[in-house]
Order: structure tokens, then sequence, then C-alpha cells
């Protein structure tokens, strides 16, 4: 608390004006940055597929990561107390992450473009395969560009989207 009050220039005792411990200040840091993955993700156009529509919104997952790495591993990859759930929290759309996702999931499906299942779990499974792929990433596995690594993550995505059926 105190190297954070000095980089923003209060005292170490001001900064308790405003957040009562450690954990108040890391959980509204937390809720800011889920605001921020969702400004990538709101520049959403209009789609004709789900893969297109996917790919968008893993883009913005991608790119958030990609934009703010160390607030990416405190937000997605560390344990918090305070993180969502699933599925409580998830179906309860408490995840602002996974929302956008399993709206796009539903749209779909009612559509009939998918077909019917568990919304949440079939968001959850789409995002989490993005999620493992960022995860490899961020532990050095790939040897790839930024956009190389985001044209491995569609192929792969379109795999998931379709299946490897023959």
């Amino acid at each position: 608390m105190r190297r954070i009050a000095t980089a923003v220039g209060i005292t170490p005792m001001a900064i308790y004006h405003y957040f009562p411990n450690r954990e108040a200040l890391l959980t509204s840091i937390v809720d800011n940055e889920f605001g921020a993955l969702l400004e990538f993700i709101a520049r959403t156009p209009k789609f004709n597929s789900l893969e297109s529509e996917m790919t968008h919104i893993m883009d913005s997952y991608i790119d958030y990561a990609f934009a703010r790495p160390h607030i990416f591993d405190y937000v997605f990859a560390k344990p918090r107390s305070d993180a969502r759930r699933f599925p409580h929290d998830f179906r309860a759309r408490r995840s602002p992450t996974l929302n956008p996702i399993a709206d796009t999931v539903a749209r779909w499906m009612q559509r009939g473009d998918i077909k019917q299942d568990d919304v949440w779990e079939t968001a959850l499974e789409i995002w989490a395969h993005a999620h493992g792929y960022l995860m490899l990433q961020r532990a050095g596995r790939f040897d790839l560009s930024p956009l190389a690594f985001k044209k491995l993550l569609h192929r792969s995505l379109k795999r998931l989207l379709y299946g490897l059926k023959g």
C-alpha cells in the first residue's frame, strides 16, 4: 500500500481513506480491468457468422492480454478470493468476461446455427480454449509473433467450432 500511495503521490495513510485494505484495492483494480476488457470487445461490428463473431471476441481477449500482460496475469491467472466461480456466478451473469460469449452462443443457438446445448458450458468451453492458448503463450511456449499467434488461435477456434470429424 505504501508503494502504491507513493506512486500516485499521496500519503500511505490517505490511501486507506479510499480503500480499507489491500484486497479492496485489488478488487477495485480487477473490476476496472473487466471494464477495459469489455471496451476491447465492444468494438464489435455486426457479423454474419458465429466463427467471425467468436474470432472477434477472442481477438479482443488476446489484444487485451498483449496490451496489459501483468494485469491480465493477475486478473485471469492468479487465485483470488473474489474471483467469479462456475457455475453459480456465471449463470447469474456476474462474469463480465463470459457474458458476451454466452450471449453470442445463445443467439447462434436460437438461430439454429449451432446445436442446442447448455449455453454457459458451451461459452466456457470456447473461452477456456482461447485462455489455454494464452496461458501457453504467456509461459513462452510459442515462438510466434502476436499476429502469427492470433492466426494459430483462429485455426484452432475454427476446428473447435466445426469439429474434427472428417
